[in-house]
């Protein structure tokens, strides 16, 4: 069945007890994971609607998961730094391995197409790549001057991109760590001189399965940086010359910030958006600048996830409740 974003609903909610800040299904479709803000990381069975705890191993709000050894494994990246390994479908879960990995946040980790490195970032200005297999850290790799947001594996498997608070991202080399280019993406950072401060980065990135692009969402037209009032941008970027092709805007100049971004199989992109302006659900065509439909979910989206079916999302958010949607009719 193909999807139809037009027909998306919300099909069921998952309360719990403390605000959410990422989310994803496991590879085999069965559960949803997500991290809350503080120091759990919570286990959804679809089908049942068992709750199972991970905790034990951060003291922090867990913004990163992702998975490995074909969905046996699933990692958690906290802002204490922490990198932890778990056992995704275990009964009782407890760490298999910790790793004080960043002196600050994590703010996102990424598993390379062969399944050998973790990529992780955060707020000491680093990038790291650390072997899946035993925890050991292959290198370290320096170049940004700002809190580094997101990190992404080309899907060659040969390069790595880093993006950081002034929308600067570096392409590295992952079998010699070096930095092969360094370049901008305009709309997603902006300096605010009356509270004379930067804004910006990509708080959601994604390569296209060809490699040929990739997806950052952040947040553009920024007007009050200590508040963080501004729109919601999904940069599409071209790979081979770097350069910003089209940014995704909301029709309605909608407040709030860029937290998911699924490019989806069926050539679409879906955004999540999370803010002022509430949260909702954009969809678009590749190379138009506005939606072709939205959905209003209420409360400010944190982070989207799309099922291996192709037809259910995830969204988490602020007011402790992890949203299912289905891309089809109702019934």
């Amino acid at each position: 069945m193909p999807a139809d974003p037009v027909q998306t609903h919300v099909v069921k909610s998952f309360a719990n007890e403390a605000s959410l800040v990422s989310c994803r299904f496991d590879p085999s479709g069965r559960f949803v994971f997500v991290g809350l803000q503080h120091s759990k990381v919570v286990r959804w069975d679809l089908a049942s609607g068992a709750k199972t705890d991970f905790e034990g191993a951060h003291d922090s709000w867990v913004r990163a998961i992702a998975f490995a050894n074909k969905g046996e494994t699933v990692l958690t990246g906290g802002h204490d730094g922490r990198l932890v390994w778990w056992p995704t479908a275990a009964e009782k879960p407890a760490p298999i391995r910790v790793v004080e990995a960043h002196a600050g946040w994590i703010r996102a980790i990424d598993i390379s197409p062969d399944g050998q490195f973790v990529a992780s970032c955060g707020n000491d200005l680093k990038v790291k790549l650390w072997k899946l297999e035993d925890g050991s850290l292959v290198r370290e790799m320096t170049g940004h001057e700002r809190h580094v947001y997101n990190v992404a594996f080309h899907p060659s498997g040969k390069n790595l991109i880093s993006g950081d608070l002034i929308a600067n991202f570096i392409d590295w080399e992952v079998e010699t760590g070096k930095a092969s280019r360094s370049f901008k993406v305009p709309t997603l950072h902006k300096y605010d001189p009356g509270f004379m401060a930067d804004y910006g980065g990509p708080y959601s990135l994604q390569f296209a399965k060809d490699g040929k692009q990739f997806v950052a969402g952040g947040i553009t037209n920024v007007s009050n940086a200590f508040a963080g009032v501004g729109n919601p941008a999904f940069c599409m970027v071209d790979w081979e010359t770097s350069k910003e092709t089209i940014a995704h805007l909301a029709k309605s100049g909608l407040n709030g910030k860029a937290f998911g971004a699924v490019l989806h199989p069926e050539n679409f992109l879906i955004g999540a958006v999370g803010g002022g302006g509430g949260g909702h659900i954009f969809f678009w065509k590749p190379g138009e600048k506005n939606e072709f439909h939205t959905l209003n979910i209420g409360n400010a989206v944190r982070d989207l996830a799309l099922h291996p079916d192709g037809i259910q999302l995830a969204t988490a958010h602020h007011d402790k409740n992890l949203r299912l949607l289905a891309m089809k009719p109702k019934g």
